[in-house]
């Protein structure tokens, strides 16, 4: 009998290998659980093994799919960033200084990773690249605000680096939001005010 006519066809009714959407799964679990500890506790204060449990999973897991605490924390960073990206596409008919302020409250609700990455970025190579990563994307985000206000490109260099020195300043030293909104305003007004100059 040949293998032609022997086949019945099994193999095109089994399932797929789930083995690969298991390792996703398993890869997102440990980052959720690694998130709520790191938000809630701070970097510092969370081992490898309360992730894992956290997880449900083995220490030796982790290590496996992150390699160290760092790799966890970039994943985390990474997730966050793609949470806020995707909903700051319901920002567009708000007016700057708004779209400023939500960036803020995004971050200042993330005030321990926040302040994680701005440590860990002088001791560890992969958390620095990511820092830099994130701070080109924002270079850019600011950049189209900035051409939208209608800002030269032979000032923007400098206003840019105005506005992300303001906006760390703003995050690293809380205001109450009616001087924050104040402060982003009259930044905003000198952006305007290159622009016309």
């Amino acid at each position: 009998m040949s293998t032609a006519t022997a086949d019945p066809g099994w193999h095109r009714a089994m399932p797929r290998n789930r083995r690969p959407r298991d390792r996703e799964e398993k890869r997102a679990e440990i980052v959720t659980a690694a998130r709520t500890l790191f938000v809630d506790d701070g970097y510092d204060a969370v081992s490898m093994a309360r992730i894992a449990r956290a997880a449900g999973v083995v220490s030796n897991t982790v290590y496996w799919y992150f390699g160290d605490k760092d790799g966890i924390l970039i994943a985390v960073l990474d997730e966050v960033l793609a949470d806020a990206l995707e909903r700051s596409g319901e920002l567009t008919l708000l007016e700057p200084a708004d779209r400023l302020l939500w960036v803020l409250t995004e971050l200042e609700q993330l005030s321990r990773l926040v302040t994680t990455v701005h440590a860990r970025s002088k001791e560890s190579e992969s958390i620095r690249a990511w820092h830099e990563r994130f701070h080109a994307l924002t270079d850019a985000l600011l950049r189209l605000e900035l051409a939208g206000l209608g800002v030269p490109d032979d000032g923007v260099d400098e206003v840019t680096t105005i506005a992300i020195y303001v906006l760390e300043g703003l995050l690293m030293h809380p205001v109450e939001p009616a001087r924050k909104r104040a402060v982003l305003e009259t930044l905003l007004r000198g952006a305007k005010g290159s622009a016309i100059s």
